[in-house]
């Protein structure tokens, strides 16, 4: 084949293909480009057939390759894919989590007042804890020492990885439907027998003054991990009219969102215990920072949120990232 007697033959289909490839097009349009486009893919592997190597290949290379974007789009640069994930597959995805999340509140709150009050109120059951010098010093001296014994910065790190690492396993291992709930009732059995000994010597006003200002946001990262991986786990047990494997995908790829995002959000909780809780602020200040934190979450998860959702936003990938679901009828 003469390389140049194909070139001057289809020249202005060539010229016509590039036009294509960067009009504003219509559906009759886009037609034409798909036809043009396998025309010249044709035409060049003759070429390449032929000739191998040559200019003529390369310049329609140029112009396939111009056509090929057009047809399949092209991924969005990091930035636009970062604004896009705060912005949108993040809010979208705590939103969903919203009633969830309120619902897990109410359950370890009522596990740890319950536990705290079946405690404090048998002395016996006080006295199963350890020895009496230990429990008064633990509540006049090293529970709140805790927050104090470490430099500030140092202990926002520790707290911050911590309940970082404790929110991961919750999404990550929410698939067994086990793991966090044994991780809410742990913890909510944890902060109730605090709470026991606490109020067994008259210091129970001093623990929630100084759970208050970080708990608020720590906790609530912490019910939103449990709730997203209890979403993950019902994916697969109640799947509807998708497959087990696509159900679970589906929606193990909007909820990791979560995990991510809340790794931000405890940092933020972390600031507030190391920098905050115990410094020689007045309480209400304390108490009044704790609770802007709180409020910007909030804020984030179901105004923003609430937003993204209204636009159709799951938290999922895009079908770009995903990949073309399979469609399923109902």
């Amino acid at each position: 084949m003469d390389a140049d007697a194909l070139t001057d033959a289809r020249r202005a289909e060539w010229e016509r293909l590039e036009h294509l490839s960067r009009a504003r097009l219509d559906g009759a349009g886009v037609d034409e480009l798909i036809v043009r486009y396998r025309a010249a893919s044709a035409d060049l592997a003759d070429l390449k057939t032929s000739v191998g190597d040559s200019p003529q290949g390369s310049y329609l290379s140029t112009i396939l390759v111009r056509s090929r974007l057009r047809l399949t789009g092209a991924s969005d640069s990091i930035l636009t894919q970062t604004a896009r994930f705060f912005t949108l597959q993040l809010p979208a995805a705590l939103y969903r989590l919203r009633w969830t999340t309120l619902v897990i509140a109410v359950v370890f709150a009522a596990i740890a007042v319950g536990t705290a009050w079946w405690i404090s109120s048998d002395p016996a059951l006080i006295a199963t804890l350890g020895p009496p010098d230990q429990l008064q010093q633990y509540a006049d001296e090293s529970f709140t020492g805790y927050y104090t014994e470490n430099p500030a910065a140092v202990f926002m790190g520790m707290v911050w990885t911590n309940n970082a690492w404790i929110a991961l396993q919750c999404v990550l291992f929410g698939i067994t439907g086990v793991w966090p709930v044994n991780v809410l009732v742990q913890n909510a059995m944890g902060l109730g027998v605090s709470g026991a000994v606490m109020a067994a010597h008259d210091r129970a006003d001093v623990m929630i003054l100084y759970i208050l200002p970080h708990g608020m946001l720590e906790l609530t990262c912490i019910f939103v991990a449990a709730a997203a991986g209890l979403h993950v786990f019902w994916s697969w047990v109640a799947p509807g009219h998708r497959s087990r494997g696509e159900s679970l995908a589906a929606e193990g790829r909007a909820l990791a969102t979560v995990a991510i995002g809340l790794v931000f959000a405890l940092f933020l909780a972390g600031l507030v215990e190391g920098f905050v809780t115990g410094w020689a602020l007045p309480w209400p200040v304390k108490i009044g920072v704790g609770a802007a934190a709180l409020g910007v979450f909030l804020i984030y998860m179901i105004v923003i949120g609430g937003r993204a959702h209204r636009r159709g936003e799951t938290g999922d990938l895009l079908e770009y990232e995903a990949g073309t679901p399979r469609l399923v009828a109902g």
